[in-house]
């Protein structure tokens, strides 16, 4: 591996009617649209959704270029097929149920998971970071558990579901904790450890594949790197690369450093899980519980801010420190995507209006 890891995200949109909102399922149509402009399209679970994946980059001004670049190819593919491309975790408009996409696999994951499937119209965010080997993805995962709240929380953008306030900045995630590995990833002791948990899982049916292991952390199955996968789909792609960027950083952090198994195992029972709800309620504008420093809760904003100093030596390397502090300093001004959402809601109580400000910062 060299010196400093390379990284990549995976982004997935939404695909709305542009006069209803309502999602639609065209997705195959705007994949067909995209590949002949040269970009290729991943179809998701739900027919009302795509997927871009960047390629390999080495810094952050390079992944922000060809993100920006892919998002505007998708929305073309998206508009030549009659819908709207947008970067929201959840569509504000809601139908009863989301078709689900027209493959085996798919198929046959929303006949064996039912309602899980068909409400499945949720779109994230996936980066990618070098690690040296698996063994190495694992120490990464147990060394971000504390830390995964608060990327959770500066992403969030899914506040409105069935056309009104959900009273929670990313609703995505209380969605996506139904599946039945999603959320944050155990403890494990090793790669036998995570390997063997995975094996049980599929042995006993409860999930297909290893594809379906959805922790919000894990070994890529194909590829030499850690997947962290907590994050809503930002609404821009400068949310992006600050997000691909602190979790390169921490990931660079938790290669040279131990992780004490008795402080990280040994959290107060349920802690993890009280500071992932805290932050899929409160968002960026809002309160974080502090599992690191046993300050109990701090304003989100800090919380994200102690993230930073922590793997600060790792963004002073990448020459990115006064980047992200600016950036942040922007999103906190300025709001993330939960908190643009509800500013343009509480105008007219109007998804339409979501909508146009999510279509302008998907592009933006």
């Amino acid at each position: 591996m060299s010196e400093l890891p390379t990284f990549g995200v995976e982004e997935e949109f939404l695909l709305v009617d542009p006069r209803t909102g309502a999602p639609a399922p065209r997705n195959a149509a705007v994949a067909e649209e995209a590949e002949g402009r040269g970009v290729t399209l991943q179809l998701e679970l739900s027919g009302c959704q795509v997927e871009t994946t960047s390629s390999v980059a080495t810094n952050s001004a390079e992944l922000g270029d060809e993100l920006a670049g892919l998002r505007h190819t998708a929305a073309e593919a998206a508009q030549a097929a009659g819908v709207t491309l947008l970067a929201l975790g959840l569509p504000p408009v809601t139908p009863r149920e989301f078709p689900v996409s027209d493959t085996e696999r798919y198929q046959r994951i929303g006949a064996q998971f039912g309602m899980i499937a068909h409400e499945q119209g949720i779109c994230g965010c996936h980066v990618h970071v070098q690690v040296p080997d698996r063994a190495a993805a694992i120490h990464v995962s147990n060394w971000l558990r504390p830390w995964l709240p608060a990327l959770l929380a500066l992403s969030a953008n899914s506040a409105l579901y069935h056309d009104a306030d959900t009273g929670y900045a990313s609703w995505r995630h209380i969605l996506w904790r139904r599946w039945p590995a999603a959320g944050p990833p155990p403890f494990f002791s090793s790669i036998d450890d995570y390997d063997r948990a995975v094996a049980m899982l599929i042995d006993t049916d409860v999930v297909l594949d290893h594809k379906m292991i959805y922790w919000d952390v894990r070994p890529s199955a194909s590829m030499p790197t850690v997947e962290v996968r907590v994050a809503d789909v930002p609404a821009t792609v400068a949310e992006t690369v600050l997000l691909a960027t602190l979790i390169r950083a921490a990931v660079m952090t938790a290669l040279r450093e131990p992780v004490h198994r008795d402080d990280l195992e040994g959290l107060p029972p349920g802690a993890l899980r009280a500071a992932y709800w805290k932050a899929a309620h409160d968002g960026l504008a809002g309160q974080a519980i502090d599992l690191t420093g046993g300050q109990g809760v701090v304003p989100t904003p800090r919380r994200v801010g102690q993230l930073i100093e922590r793997v600060r030596p790792a963004l002073v390397r990448l020459d990115e420190y006064d980047h992200v502090i600016d950036e942040l300093h922007r999103i906190s001004a300025r709001g993330n995507g939960a908190m643009r959402q509800l500013e343009a809601w509480h105008k007219r109580h109007n998804a339409i209006d979501v909508i146009a400000e999510a279509a302008a910062a998907t592009l933006s």
